[in-house]
């Protein structure tokens, strides 16, 4: 029998990159709302209760009011908002990070930032093997394709003298600095700086350490060997080689991915590193983390769907 699926949100860009990597995929079966029911909120109560599993693809706001309206209901939740991040209650849908088995077993998902992903693939596994101190001051510096910010965002690079570059995030209170923080163990917030620039997908995440100045000094060889084996089982996480790249680009017309690579750079006195992390941010950090985190909960092999 079909798991019947109910995706709220489906006509934003999360929710449609969603519909692609389902076609096809005869597991599921699709609740559709058409676009005079998809903003009626009696027609999605009745979506939510008749659904086995929920995707919400919305604004954190609208998540929040999708979950109560789904209580009592009995459907599986996949948040792919930042609603529930760091909300109790709310397993983190990483499997890489928190094990396959939690999130098979969930109820309630809370799917990763995009931004926070990469830093996260870096970051905690580092943390976790007390080669990286959890009580250092760590800096965040990524650069992201337009499509992640909305269809505003997406509207402004697409039109006549769209921007070369667009920093934001000056407040120092970016909505992904908490998730960072609670996931990576870290006793300080992340100083976090982002970015955009005029490619649809892609993101570049880049965390710069100063080794010479932490305590034990690690050295970047041992973060890059730490990091593979970490990663080691992933079918989706993929560590390359050391020593790093000469360049990393983004492309401006890239095609769908749902992969990540992990980069480690170190200099020759082994003194810097650079942890860099390529994902695309409409796939792994979006979309493509909705489908295995649904793979995963419906007991099927976690990359079926997935483009890699």
């Amino acid at each position: 029998m079909a798991i019947r699926l109910f995706i709220d949100g489906a006509a934003g860009t999360t929710g449609l990159e969603i519909r692609e990597r389902l076609q096809g995929r005869s597991e599921f079966e699709l609740i559709v709302l058409d676009d005079a029911q998809r903003k009626d909120e009696s027609a999605r109560r009745d979506a939510l209760h008749a659904a086995d599993i929920a995707i919400l693809c919305l604004p954190d706001e609208a998540a929040k009011e999708a979950v109560k309206l789904a209580e009592g209901s009995g459907a599986r939740i996949i948040d792919a908002s930042s609603a529930h991040r760091v909300a109790e209650g709310w397993t983190y849908g990483f499997p890489e990070l928190i094990g396959h088995e939690r999130i098979a077993n969930a109820q309630l998902v809370s799917n990763p930032g995009c931004y926070p992903t990469g830093f996260l693939a870096l970051v905690a596994p580092l943390v976790r093997a007390r080669l990286l101190p959890a009580d250092w001051p760590y800096t965040v510096n990524a650069v992201s394709g337009y499509s992640g910010g909305g269809n505003a965002l997406i509207a402004r690079f697409e039109a006549e003298g769209a921007p070369a570059y667009r920093a934001y995030g000056y407040d120092m209170a970016h909505k992904h600095r908490p998730e960072m923080q609670r996931h990576a163990g870290l006793v300080h917030e992340v100083i976090f700086a982002p970015a955009v620039v005029p490619a649809y997908r892609g993101m570049v995440v880049e965390v710069p350490l100063h080794l010479g100045a932490m305590p034990g000094g690690p050295a970047a060889d041992a973060l890059h060997e730490a990091l593979s084996r970490f990663h080691a089982d992933s079918p989706v996480v993929t560590v390359a080689p050391a020593p790093g790249p000469a360049e990393l680009l983004l492309e401006r017309s890239a095609a769908p991915w749902d992969g990540m690579a992990l980069h480690v750079v170190g200099d020759r006195h082994g003194r810097h590193a650079r942890l860099v992390a390529v994902l695309d941010n409409l796939g792994k950090g979006a979309s493509g983390a909705a489908i295995q985190n649904l793979n995963i909960m419906c007991g099927l092999p976690e990359t079926t769907g997935l483009r890699l």
